[in-house]
This record gives C-alpha cells, sequence and structure tokens, in this order.
C-alpha cells in the first residue's frame, strides 16, 4: 500500500482552478463535494456552528478530504450574505438540503444565480425537487427499495440483502450528481452558455443505474423475480461460495472458455452437470459448493492464481488494502496513518492525489477568507465563535 507523501502541493487533478462551494451535510452530498475535491476543485465545506450531529470523529471523515472549511452560521444575521459572496465567486454549488430549505435561508439558486448567472447549482436529494414524495425523510434503502433495485439483491426465499448505501448514496446519487455538475459546468464554460440547476435524485440515479435489466426484462431475458437470473445469484457459475475455513470465492466465468478453465481447475470438468441444462443448475449448485469446502480460500486462491478462471477471494475491507494487485497500483493509499481509497479515475496529463486530510471545521476560514476576497467570513467565524 502506497503513502500519498504528496502533501498540500501534491497533483491536483484537471479540476485545478475550478471554485465549489458546498454546504455541508451528510451521505452522497459529501462524497460528491470528496470527488470533486479529489480532482483537484478548490472545495469549501460551509460548515454549521456544533457540526453535523452525526457522531462521527471530523478528523477520521475521509469524505472531507482534500477540501477546506469554513464555519457559517446560515441562521444568523450575515449568514446568508456570506455564503453569496462566496456563491459569487464559485463555479459550483453543492446542497443537500429537503426542497425548499435552501430558498428559506436565503441561499436558493435564485439568489445565488442573481449573484452569479454562470455558477452550476447542484442538488442533492432522495426524492427529487418535485413529486408527491418530495418532502418526505429517506434513506438509501427507502430510495433502492421504491425504484425495484433493492428487489433484484439476494437469495431467492430470503428478504432482499442490503447493500450497505453504495448503490443508492453514492452510485444512484453522487456520481449521477457528480455527471451533472461536469456536464452544466461544461455547458456554461462555452461561448453564449450560462449556469444553471442540477436536480440529482437518488431514485431517478438508482432506477437508471438498472438500464441493461430493464431492457433483458423486456427482451424476456431477465425474470422478474430475486436469485433466478444470470448476474443476481441465480446462476450457480456467478456466485459466491463457501471454504473449508468459513470465509467466500467469488465465482464469475459466464464466457464457455472461462467456464471450462473453471471447472478445470475446480476439479469437476468430467462430472459437473451441463451448465446449459437450466433444470440442473441446483445440481450443478451443489457440486461447486462441495468441491470448494474442501480446501481454505488461501488454498484456492493459489489454485486459480494465474488463470482465467474469474475466480477471486473474497477479502475483508482491512484484507483489501494488502492484496498485491491493488498494491501494485496504489488502490489504496495512506495519508495522515489513515488507509483509504485513492482518487479514481486516473489521468495521464494532470494526476489526482490525497492532497490533505479531513478538513476540522472552521479550520481554514482565515485562509478561504484571503484567497476567495470574502472579509465578512472572518467576521462570521467571530460571531459564531464567541
Amino acid at each position: 500500500m502506497a503513502s500519498t507523501g504528496n502533501g498540500p502541493r501534491g497533483p491536483r487533478g484537471p479540476l485545478d482552478g475550478t471554485r465549489v462551494v458546498e454546504l455541508a451535510g451528510i451521505g452522497p452530498g459529501p462524497f460528491a463535494a470528496m470527488l470533486l475535491a479529489d480532482l483537484g476543485a478548490d472545495v469549501v465545506r460551509v460548515d454549521r456552528p456544533g457540526g453535523a450531529g452525526l457522531g462521527i470523529d471530523p478528523a477520521r471523515d475521509l469524505t472531507n478530504r482534500n477540501k477546506r472549511s469554513v464555519l457559517v452560521d446560515l441562521k444568523a444575521p450575515e449568514g446568508p450574505a456570506t455564503v453569496l459572496d462566496l456563491a459569487e465567486r464559485a463555479d459550483v454549488l453543492i446542497e443537500g438540503y429537503r426542497p425548499g430549505v435552501a430558498e428559506r435561508l436565503g441561499v436558493g439558486p435564485d439568489a445565488c444565480l442573481a449573484r452569479n448567472p454562470e455558477l452550476v447549482y447542484g442538488r442533492m436529494t432522495g426524492w427529487g425537487q418535485d413529486g408527491p414524495l418530495a418532502e418526505r425523510a429517506g434513506h438509501d434503502i427507502s430510495y433502492i427499495a421504491l425504484t425495484g433495485t433493492l428487489s433484484m439483491i439476494g437469495r431467492p426465499g430470503e428478504p432482499p440483502t442490503v447493500p450497505a448505501n453504495l448503490v443508492g448514496d453514492y452510485a444512484g446519487g453522487s456520481l449521477y450528481l457528480v455527471v451533472g455538475i461536469l456536464a452544466a459546468l461544461q455547458h456554461a464554460r462555452t461561448p453564449g452558455g450560462t449556469g444553471q440547476v442540477v436536480d440529482a435524485a437518488i431514485v431517478d440515479g438508482a432506477a437508471h443505474l438498472a438500464t441493461m435489466i430493464h431492457g433483458m426484462l423486456a427482451a424476456g431475458g431477465w425474470q422478474d423475480r430475486r436469485g433466478s437470473n444470470l448476474l443476481d445469484g441465480g446462476c450457480p457459475f456467478y456466485g459466491s461460495y463457501e471454504t473449508a475455513d468459513g470465509e467466500y470465492m467469488a465465482v464469475g466465468p459466464l464466457e464457455q472458455r472461462f467456464y471450462d478453465e473453471f471447472v478445470r481447475l475446480l476439479g469437476i470438468a468430467d462430472t459437473a452437470p451441463d451448465r446449459n441444462d437450466l433444470a440442473r443448475w441446483d445440481e450443478l449448485r451443489t457440486a461447486v459448493a462441495v468441491r470448494f469446502r474442501t480446501r481454505t480460500r488461501a488454498e484456492w486462491t493459489e489454485v486459480f492464481d494465474g488463470s482465467d478462471a474469474c475466480v477471486a477471494p473474497v477479502l475483508s475491507l482491512r484484507e483489501a488494502p494488502h492484496h498485491p494487485h491493488l498494491a501494485a497500483r496504489a488502490t489504496f493509499v495512506e495519508h495522515g496513518g489513515l488507509t483509504q481509497p485513492a482518487p479514481a479515475p486516473r489521468f495521464s496529463a494532470t494526476p489526482a492525489s490525497v492532497r490533505t486530510g479531513p478538513a476540522l471545521p472552521g479550520a481554514d476560514t482565515e485562509a478561504v477568507a484571503a484567497d476567495w476576497d470574502v472579509p465578512g467570513l472572518r467576521t462570521t467565524r467571530k460571531d459564531t465563535t464567541d
């Protein structure tokens, strides 16, 4: 595992020179801002006095790496004006409030775009800015449940498996917000282009992620029930199997040539049922499972090492950074004593890096006030810390 060793002056990435204001929130908004910061943007997080109330140590909140933080009380008389001063100097603003909250606070899109017509105003919500549920509370599981995405994950006859908060918050939310922001930023920077509002709803993104599945469903190539299809665990050669030591191996040799190598190395090439006979899939699954239980995960990893059988050990979060391939690519890095995923993707001409650790609330107020020429930040900091 690599250590970045770059410090604040490390490679900044392709968004160097882009200014982003992030109104502090939780979940997908901060992660989206982290992505922009990883890519080199100067992200200033506007933290509220007292913090977000999640109980996580700010020094270990990796979603705030590569950012700077200022303290502004949006409910104080001078708070909204200070944020509008920042928005006037920014290229992008990100907020994750419920619909209408930013407007009531005086920092909604109309107010910000009036000050800066080229601003990209990114809005991150679960349900979106309109619709019957727009005002309701929700979390990742709520959003992926309603879009049908959750229904696909898990074994038949069992409750759906919750995929952490990766599919909704971060895939359907953060990534779509970043794509929208970058597209809108491109438009704003073209001749005659203007700023605009990006309405990124997790329900929209989570539904969009399943576009291929909907196509397969329409074509009759996907059954609308969990654990019955090629890619959802229904297929005996696309899933995970327990080993002799209680660990697991992930199996995915979908193509015939890869499958032939898989059954050969597994030792069942001469006895395995025909994989094309769906009526014998349960029999094939049993044969594969029985065989995997005869050796440990480490032993099977060695058996399949260097092959095209599409088999990999299922590693834990703590084990993953030490895998030889991930270590060679520096997929994980260490910065400030914290092991963390490196910025992704990678760029040949404008490499990105982890330049700074998590921004501590308010720690950069003076520097941002000077760099962005917002003197009111100093007053705001004094008033909120007295």
